[in-house]
């Protein structure tokens, strides 16, 4: 068989295997998931370099943070040496809060399992507001305010972060570019919630806060590796009620990287 023939077949059968493995990132499907509610998803395609946006506008607009900061303050408790590891104890200080999960000691690893807003105020009010201050700028989180209360800031609407700072802030995380050891990386990565699928793995992070006005906000962020891709994504969604906003959050985001076809 000559060379030519030989090249020709090797080129369609790429192109049929591209074609074969292109996902639709159809935003009419997206906006069929938000039903018209207030809330933006973004995601970058590892593989191709490609992003997809759903409310271009919004994924650009910095909202609190909420407990999607633990990953970059567990990565801030880890290189200050606040926390030793995976399994540093920060003891339960008594108070009996809403969530029964909290009303106990903790490690890091169950802390962000967990989602213990206490653990982490500790832990911030230990590391301190020099360091916060540091580490902020270090790794380009958000707007960087800190604000007055060292241990609400990710929570009283000082610091704030948008969908496109979420997504830069996990792909430098996930490539292990930050001027962060690869050890609290490794970490932070292996506490991160976790789910798995036939062809996927969801690791992520939630979190609920309330804007200035009293609106409920929600966030889904992390990274889908599936086969030899890594999709990162941030997804954020408002409502009225706590409840309903982390009933959307947690069905929708979802919903969405099934329809998109990186959940499978």
């Amino acid at each position: 068989m000559k060379k030519g023939i030989i090249l020709s077949i090797i080129l369609i059968s790429t192109t049929l295997a591209a074609q074969k493995n292109k996902v639709d990132y159809d935003s009419v499907a997206v906006a069929k998931i938000f039903n018209g509610r207030a809330g933006a998803f973004e995601m970058f395609d590892k593989q191709t370099k490609k992003y997809f946006r759903y409310n271009a506008t919004r994924c650009a607009e910095r909202f609190l943070p909420a407990s999607t900061f633990k990953i970059a303050n567990s990565l801030i408790g880890l290189e200050t040496k606040v926390i030793d590891d995976e399994n540093y104890v920060i003891k339960w200080d008594g108070i009996n809060r809403w969530n029964k999960d909290w009303n106990r000691d903790h490690t890091l690893s169950s802390a962000i399992k967990y989602s213990v807003v206490p653990y982490y105020q500790e832990l911030a009010r230990r590391v301190g507001r020099e360091q916060y201050k540091k580490w902020l700028d270090a790794i380009s989180y958000g707007n960087q305010v800190i604000g007055n209360n060292i241990d609400t800031f990710w929570l009283d609407n000082s610091l704030k972060i948008s969908a496109d700072e979420q997504i830069a802030f996990l792909k430098r995380f996930y490539n292990e570019v930050f001027p962060v050891s690869k050890r609290s990386i490794e970490i932070v990565k292996k506490i991160m919630s976790e789910e798995k699928y036939k062809h996927s793995i969801l690791k992520y992070k939630t979190g609920t806060g309330t804007k200035e006005d009293g609106t409920y906000i929600g966030w889904l962020v992390g990274y889908v590796e599936k086969e030899k891709n890594v999709y990162l994504f941030a997804f954020n969604i408002e409502a009225k009620t706590f409840e309903q906003v982390r009933k959307l959050r947690d069905e929708k985001s979802r919903t969405i990287l099934k329809k998109l076809k990186v959940l499978e």
